[in-house]
């Protein structure tokens, strides 16, 4: 039965300094981002960066213009479009006439960008069940349960890069 104060070999200290609390969950984090690249890279898919995943998720299956990516992200009209010309330019998506508004422009997905996010998705499984093996599914369950209940309700926001901008 596993240890439920964490995975073998763990410690964890009576008193833990405050900061150290988000800094392991960014490490966990990285740690997900890392494995999930690295697979997809083994998978047919080498080019994808985080950036370029938080952005694919950004257009989602309706497709969005820069602008709203921006918004979506955090980040400026004219840095969202700069990742959508390399997603553009590695075939994850396209730019199409708005149907609405001749005068915009659509970004969405390609069949390769939803190819690569139905594949990131079932990566996130995998490593799900790696962690749920290492942790313990109960463990994982409550561990999971706990960061819902400490994250902003409504859904889950994209614009990491925006955090560290000037």
């Amino acid at each position: 039965m596993p240890d439920p104060a964490g995975p073998p070999g763990a410690t964890r200290p009576a008193d833990a300094p405050g900061f150290e609390l988000p800094l392991l969950l960014l490490g966990g984090f990285r740690t997900l981002i890392d494995q999930l690249h690295d697979e997809l890279g083994r998978r047919g898919h080498p080019d994808v960066r985080p950036a370029y995943g938080f952005t694919m998720q950004a257009i989602g299956t309706g497709g969005a213009t820069a602008s709203e990516l921006g918004r979506r992200l955090g980040v400026s009209k004219q840095a969202a479009g700069k990742t959508v010309d390399r997603l553009e330019s590695l075939g994850y998506a396209e730019r199409v006439a708005d149907a609405g508004d001749g005068r915009r422009k659509v970004v969405r997905l390609s069949p390769r960008g939803i190819e690569a996010l139905m594949l990131s998705a079932e990566i996130f499984d995998d490593l799900r069940a790696r962690w749920a093996a290492r942790l313990g599914s109960r463990r994982l369950r409550e561990l999971e349960a706990d960061l819902r209940a400490m994250t902003e309700p409504g859904g889950f926001r994209l614009d990491v890069s925006g955090w560290f901008g000037a």
